[in-house]
């Protein structure tokens, strides 16, 4: 009897750089707490859409474009995302995958970050900037689930590759990458101190 396993979902994780990160990220985390300040278009749709918390998602998406440290940070993840596309074994036909958008998320206290996906890109990813002890992770959603129909709940301890959800833990100075129409979300946040992460798309066309 021969089990195989199809159809796999791949999701990466890395450290940005081996050395230096920490002060790369007391950088950008100055940057998006002043970006924070700064953005009043962003905080009114954060208001309506993202209680509690702030995002530049709705105002300020391309940071890569207008500040120096956030270009930096799209030329350090540009090696893993060409290591990600290419474990991936995708055929881009001449293209390049480039960034397409990038975006500050800050999460205070009981602050929730709703199940969803990224429409339209290819890769998407998020940095950990600043990740208190016991705030919580990126938990992905199995893209099948959809299609159990009557199918058993799966045992407890079954191997994290049976599970239903899987909660990739948030660390600072680490990189989680996953192709874009991979449902996920981030659990309420625990903790007082506030978790701040960069979240950002790619595409190949």
């Amino acid at each position: 009897m021969a089990m195989q396993a199809l159809f796999p979902t791949y999701v990466y994780t890395a450290r940005l750089q081996s050395a230096g990160w920490r002060a790369f990220n007391a950088r950008l985390l100055a940057e998006c707490r002043q970006l924070r300040e700064d953005d009043a278009a962003g905080r009114a749709w954060s208001a309506g859409r993202y209680p509690g918390g702030y995002t530049s998602y709705g105002s300020v998406a391309r940071m890569h474009t207008v500040s120096p440290t956030f270009a930096a940070l799209e030329r350090k993840l540009r090696r893993h995302v060409q290591s990600y596309a290419r474990a991936l074994e995708y055929d881009l036909d001449g293209r390049e995958l480039a960034m397409t958008d990038c975006w500050v998320n800050v999460m205070p206290r009981h602050v929730v970050h709703g199940l969803h996906l990224h429409p339209l890109s290819t890769i998407s990813g998020t940095y950990y900037v600043r990740v208190p002890a016991g705030a919580p992770g990126l938990k992905l959603e199995d893209p099948r689930l959809a299609n159990f129909m009557a199918a058993p709940p799966r045992r407890t301890d079954a191997r994290r590759e049976n599970q239903p959800w899987v909660v990739v833990p948030a660390e600072a100075g680490k990189l989680v990458l996953f192709e874009s129409w991979l449902r996920h979300e981030v659990a309420p946040n625990p903790v007082a101190a506030e978790r701040v992460s960069i979240s950002f798309n790619y595409g190949w066309f």
